[in-house]
């Protein structure tokens, strides 16, 4: 007895070390970057218009690539990114990819930036969409997509009211068009010609402000990163199309947030105009898909003063990899995010499911899928653009001062005067 146990023992241990030295030989899925070890890529995005595809296109990788886990967590939409990523850190819980903006957010996250030089995303990314996350030659972020905004417009509205959109091309034409909107807004079924979001401060706060405060800065988000004063140059015109949108928006726009703006309110057809941009497609085509498709318009923001029909197009964001990662996951996220760009698979899934305009060379622009994204893509060919220079901005800046004025200026708690003021003093606060 004692002896068929003995030689049960030894053949057990000789099966165990048999299959470690199997293990140890093996070359393993050289795929996870890790030579077959299992690896876990945490992600943590903001954009909410295309989680579910995103969340379908990971799934697609990771029968793809054995050995490799995608999870992902999206906080967007009226939620505030930069604040929910930096508890995401606070609390240990790191992931390991993330999303960055322009150079201050490189600024702040650096330490937790690595290098993403030799991945082939960066090799294939357009002409300066790297610009602003490149610090000594170290190309710290990946470009998201390119995204442009300004006023989107119901087409068939504006016929029925007589309004010839080509004529629009500054303050005094959009303003007569509004007038007219508002005079047959009755008849037209609106409740207003505007549906201003004051509640998401960085509709006003981030897009709305850089239409005027680029110019000051030659359209060029490092030129604003290195500016210690601003003059807000533009603020008289910046104030003109907030109270235009404001004195002719449903009511009150301070409790006003992006669903119901773009969900309740244009998709529905109860109002005219938003100031939105290309990334509302999914939304107004997931309500009513004919007229997203052939009923939606995109207006250029007129600057009063400024010379120009021009339309901010910019990177809305970069993804970052955590570089205190492990080696493993640091490898793996890179490959997923060349993947994601490069691949037949992924360029297929960002121009068709994604609704994307790409930011990466070979790509097709005739397959981009959207009217919206096709009008913004023509304005970049031309080169008719404004920098997103909000990007450059002093860190929350945008959302939590200038942002939070504008909203004690609509709830008339604060002078418009004021609000420039209080935003001049944080901005050379945060610049000393």
């Amino acid at each position: 007895m004692k002896n068929s146990k003995l030689r049960f023992g030894l053949l057990a241990f000789i099966l165990v070390l048999s299959g470690i030295l199997a293990g140890c030989n093996s070359d393993g899925d050289s795929s996870n970057g890790d030579g077959g070890k299992d690896v876990t890529i945490d992600i943590f995005q903001f954009k909410v218009e295309f989680k579910d595809q995103f969340e379908a296109l990971a799934k697609a990788y990771e029968e793809e690539h054995d050995g490799v886990k995608i999870n992902i967590t999206t906080v967007g939409g009226g939620e505030d990114y930069g604040a929910a990523l930096r508890s995401k850190f606070a609390s240990g819980k790191e992931p390991a990819i993330y999303n960055i903006g322009g150079p201050q957010d490189v600024a702040d996250w650096k330490d937790k930036l690595a290098d993403l030089s030799d991945t082939k995303a960066a090799g294939a990314a357009l002409e300066g969409s790297l610009d602003g996350v490149t610090v000594d030659d170290a190309v710290l972020g990946l470009p998201y997509n390119q995204e442009g905004y300004g006023f989107i417009y119901n087409k068939a509205v504006f016929e029925k009211a007589g309004i010839d959109v080509a004529s629009i091309k500054d303050l005094a034409s959009l303003e007569a068009a509004v007038k007219t909107l508002d005079s047959k807004k009755d008849e037209l079924g609106l409740e207003a010609v505007f549906a201003l979001p004051g509640k998401e401060t960085w509709v006003t706060g981030l897009h709305l402000s850089n239409v005027f405060i680029a110019p000051e800065f030659d359209s060029n988000v490092l030129t604003a990163f290195d500016a210690k004063t601003i003059d807000f140059k533009y603020g008289d015109a910046f104030k003109s199309i907030l109270d235009l949108q404001n004195d002719y928006s449903v009511q009150p726009t301070v409790s006003l947030d992006y669903s119901m703006q773009v969900e309740e309110l244009f998709s529905l057809q109860k109002v005219a105009m938003i100031q939105q941009g290309n990334w509302v497609y999914g939304s107004i085509a997931g309500i009513d898909e004919d007229f997203a498709q052939n009923g939606v318009g995109i207006l250029p923001i007129p600057v009063e003063g400024f010379e120009g029909d021009s339309m901010p197009v910019g990177i809305p964001m970069y993804w970052g990899v955590n570089s205190n990662a492990d080696e493993a996951v640091v490898d793996a996220s890179k490959d997923f995010l060349d993947w994601l760009y490069t691949s037949e698979k992924g360029k297929e899934t960002v121009m068709s499911e994604f609704k994307f305009i790409p930011a990466y060379e070979g790509y097709d622009s005739s397959k981009i899928a959207d009217p919206i994204s096709q009008e913004i893509y023509k304005y970049a060919e031309e080169g008719k653009t404004i920098g997103w220079t909000f990007m450059g901005y002093p860190t929350g800046w945008g959302q939590d001062e200038l942002g939070v004025g504008i909203q004690k200026y609509l709830s008339d708690e604060a002078s418009w005067e004021e609000v420039v003021d209080s935003a001049k003093a944080a901005w050379e606060e945060a610049r000393k």
